[in-house]
């Protein structure tokens, strides 16, 4: 019984959670470009325009996670109910896959800048930085798709939780760059070719599948995000305290710890989480004998869910709740599995596509001019700083939020998911207009808006795509709806932005001072997210017949079971 319950507690869906998150948050490295491209640039003799194609190659690589999808669903067979014991497949490849590209692609990218290896073409340098992009979609990908098959009822919660992390590693590893190596970015470089390769190859074996149903799901999720929230509270402040003041070593290192604490904190809450749940295990134990744990912890968990959870009846609709057999959920899981081909010829993944490229464009573009546009309008080198450091922040409020508040909804009020993509796209254009505006304080106003609703859509995304098209497929056609991002990027970064920025300086040297800069591109910015808004609205419309009957149902019987 000893060695069972030991095989409980590392063998279960928290510690995959758990497992999963910590790999989120040193997956991250390409939201610290900024801290060795002037190293990369002044090694390599790059002029800025080489150095931003090295950058478009960095994009193209995290937002072209095609392959890890189908990886993914190689590796991953959806009805496999013994897959616990399959050691030759799993999300485990995948991972091996990421970290194999994040090393070759950082290594290579340090034995350059240190002179190890001779100097390499710019295209050798952007396959380089392509590669060490590609990884962080395959870590993204074997986490994002795990939590949602573990936590089917909770899927926005679950991958708010796991895009979160990934919002908020960049500003942890900048801590460990400002803590361990004290700003020496070639040290950094070789440290992003071994942690992010290390961590995952550690933590991989935890990160499976299970089907189970276990009481009390919703309670320690919330518990996690409460950790998340005070983790992005945290770094908050302290980036916002050493932008003030000059830390210490000693301080730095006191504040990294309580970083790494909190960062580890969600073991309590798993290892918590076990304590509640393995007198139910227990029992099965003793009525299956030494069979394995899988069926009767499905069935055991699904019988004490309504026990737990008395109010589980009282989170759907009326329409949503109806009499159901075995047969007709098994139908309603599987009627909308498709593969990416099939999901193409769908006008849903079209509308998803054309609304990400509006937004998740629009939202890249305002980050990568943020500098240019506060020094357009006057802010101080300190308050631009600032400004982009808190973007990480604002990203991650929006990501984990948006997954949170539309799983609360869902449940409790039946409302459709692409709702909330309506309404944060639409708050989105309003932020866009807001910097166009070019008021005092705009610009953090602004920021705020879009930083926030810009993060949203990597957590609204996936889980729509996951419910609409299945979760079978789930990892290649979310990835494949990804590249409206960098899609979208070019066209405002580089055809609206940069074309109206240059138009607007060229009686004034290289340089552009007043709102007339950048209005223009945000108006701009502004009507095409709207349309984004109100492409994703005919989404609504097209799908909310779908989410009452499919996917509130499935839901309620989840519950019921």
């Amino acid at each position: 019984m000893e060695s069972l319950n030991l095989q409980h507690k590392l063998k279960n869906k928290w510690i995959s959670t758990v497992a999963s998150l910590w790999i989120q948050c040193t997956s991250g490295s390409l939201y610290t470009f900024s801290i060795y491209s002037a190293t990369l640039k002044s090694t390599q003799h790059y002029d800025q325009s080489t150095l931003d194609t090295i950058s478009v190659f960095k994009d193209i690589g995290a937002n072209c996670g095609v392959l890890s999808g189908l990886l993914y669903t190689f590796a991953t067979p959806y009805h496999n109910h013994h897959r616990h014991n399959a050691y030759f497949d799993g999300p485990w490849l995948v991972h091996v896959a990421g970290a194999i590209q994040c090393f070759t692609g950082y290594f290579l990218i340090w034995a350059s800048v240190v002179g190890l290896i001779p100097r390499p073409p710019v295209v050798g340098m952007c396959l380089f930085m392509l590669l060490a992009a590609h990884a962080q979609s395959f870590f993204n990908t074997a986490n994002v798709v795990t939590a949602v098959r573990n936590f089917p009822d909770y899927s926005g919660t679950a991958v708010g939780i796991m895009k979160g992390f990934l919002g908020l590693s960049g500003a942890i590893l900048i801590q460990v760059f400002e803590t361990i190596f004290n700003n020496k970015p070639t040290s950094y470089l070789l440290m992003l070719a071994l942690l992010p390769t290390i961590n995952p190859l550690l933590l991989m074996w935890f990160v499976r599948i299970y089907d189970t149903n276990e009481p009390e799901e919703k309670n320690f999720l919330n518990a996690i995000s409460f950790v998340a929230l005070v983790v992005a509270a945290y770094l908050m402040a302290v980036i916002i305290l050493m932008h003030l003041i000059t830390l210490q070593l000693f301080v730095r290192v006191l504040t990294f710890a309580v970083l790494l604490l909190l960062v580890a904190s969600p073991l309590c809450i798993v290892l918590r989480a076990q304590e509640r749940d393995f007198p139910v295990i227990h029992q099965s134990l003793m009525f299956e004998g030494n069979r394995l744990l899988n069926e009767p912890e499905q069935m055991d968990a699904g019988k004490m869910a309504s026990a737990h959870d008395p109010a589980c009846f009282h989170h759907f609709p009326t329409t949503a709740n109806q009499e159901m057999n075995a047969h007709d959920t098994r139908d309603s899981q599987e009627e909308e599995n498709l593969n990416l081909l099939q999901a193409m010829r769908t006008v849903n993944f079209w509308i998803l596509f054309f609304s990400m490229a509006c937004g998740m464009g629009s939202g890249l573009a305002t980050v990568n001019n943020l500098g240019q546009i506060g020094e357009a309008l006057g802010y101080s080198n300190f308050e631009t700083n600032t400004l982009v450091s808190l973007w990480s922040i604002w990203n991650f409020l929006g990501r984990f939020g948006a997954g949170y508040v539309s799983d609360h909804f869902l449940h409790f009020r039946g409302w459709a998911r692409p709702l909330f993509m309506v309404l944060t796209l639409a708050t989105m254009s309003i932020g866009h207009a807001v910097i166009a505006s070019g008021l005092p304080g705009a610009l953090y106003a602004g920021s705020i808006l879009v930083g926030v609703c810009y993060g949203s859509q990597w957590s609204l995304m996936p889980t729509i795509a996951s419910e609409i098209f299945g979760v079978r497929h789930m990892g290649t056609i979310f990835n494949a709806i990804t590249i409206a991002s960098p899609i979208g990027s070019y066209i405002f970064s580089v055809r609206v932005v940069g074309y109206i920025y240059d138009m607007e300086a060229s009686g004034q040297g290289n340089s552009c001072n007043g709102t007339h800069c950048f209005m223009l591109s945000f108006l701009i910015m502004a009507f095409a997210t709207l349309l984004g808004s109100l492409s994703a609205l005919s989404l609504f419309f097209l799908t909310r017949r779908f989410y009452n009957q499919v996917i509130l149902r499935r839901l309620l019987h989840s519950m019921r079971v």
